[in-house]
């Protein structure tokens, strides 16, 4: 396997929320802390940047493709890049700005799947101490903008993801040090069954994650500077060192999905901090999944 590479020396206090965007071949993430959307064109191998009023923590491509789902504080709106149009959709988190959105993702039936965690971003992005480590719910939000609130007493939610054959749903807590897996109904989007995953791992605390085809997980280690892979069964498959400490989410892309797009947030204790907060690309030999969508209502 080929070495990690920086593409975007970004400098994000916090980024997130990684999405591969096919048809723009273009990957858009997040600076929750500074309130950004980015957007890296592969082809020109440029960045072009967004400002935002309040922390955006998740995107989701929709059934349109010029429009984007964007998790902002405590609601969902949906954005059009190409004009920068922005409406509002739903408020899950109805305890914003005591409580923010944090990860989230599209699911396999076209719902947005959200988590919520205390908010530890003030007004201008300065960083506040979490003291509710139960804060956190958990969300499916439908087309219609529908909120179903499916868990609660989560610290910080993290980790949205689904297995290849669409039976599985992958969801952790980065405080708690965990990932579960719950049953999945692909027609219905509902989930049961909640089960351990993954746990115990010494590096670092989970954030989030993407699968592979071969229905391996791909989690990234905040604090741990590494990614770890983890297979079907919930066991240590490889890990992939970073040259930064603060490794926040990945999302597959590229022309035939074998990139591993890959964010990270500044800080750490490395001597070398030049990186931190850049987005990475790993060159991997399994493909991931196509982005799930979120069905817009119409």
């Amino acid at each position: 396997m080929a070495d990690v590479e920086c593409l975007v020396p970004a400098g994000d206090w916090t980024g997130e929320g990684a999405v591969w965007h096919a048809g723009e071949k273009a990957l858009y993430w997040v600076d929750i802390s500074r309130f950004l959307v980015h957007r890296y064109d592969s082809g020109q191998k440029s960045t072009r940047t967004w400002f935002f009023d309040r922390p955006p923590t998740a995107l989701a491509l929709t059934d349109r493709p010029d429009t984007l789902l964007v998790a902002l504080g405590g609601s969902l709106i949906l954005w059009q890049p190409g004009n920068d149009a922005r409406a509002d959709l739903a408020l899950p988190e109805d305890n914003w700005p005591r409580a923010r959105l944090n990860d989230g993702r599209a699911d396999p039936a076209g719902n947005f799947w959200a988590g919520s965690m205390q908010n530890n971003v003030g007004a201008t992005g300065k960083g506040m101490p979490i003291d509710d480590e139960a804060a956190g719910r958990l969300f499916r939000i439908a087309s219609d903008g529908t909120v179903t609130v499916v868990k609660t007493g989560i610290g910080i939610s993290n980790t949205f993801c689904w297995s290849p054959d669409g039976t599985l749903f992958y969801t952790g807590d980065t405080l708690a040090g965990t990932i579960s897996a719950w049953d999945y109904d692909a027609t219905t989007g509902a989930i049961a069954n909640e089960r351990p995953f993954f746990g115990g791992f010494e590096r670092g605390a989970p954030d989030g994650s993407a699968v592979d085809s071969a229905g391996y997980l791909w989690n990234a280690r905040y604090g741990g500077g590494c990614i770890v892979r983890v297979s079907p069964a919930g066991d240590v498959d490889r890990v992939i060192e970073m040259p930064v400490d603060n490794v926040t989410t990945c999302a597959f892309g590229g022309p035939d999905l074998k990139t591993l797009y890959i964010t990270t947030a500044t800080g750490g204790s490395r001597d070398d901090l030049r990186f931190a907060g850049g987005l990475f690309a790993l060159p991997v030999d399994v493909p991931g999944l196509d982005e799930n969508r979120f069905r817009i209502r119409s």
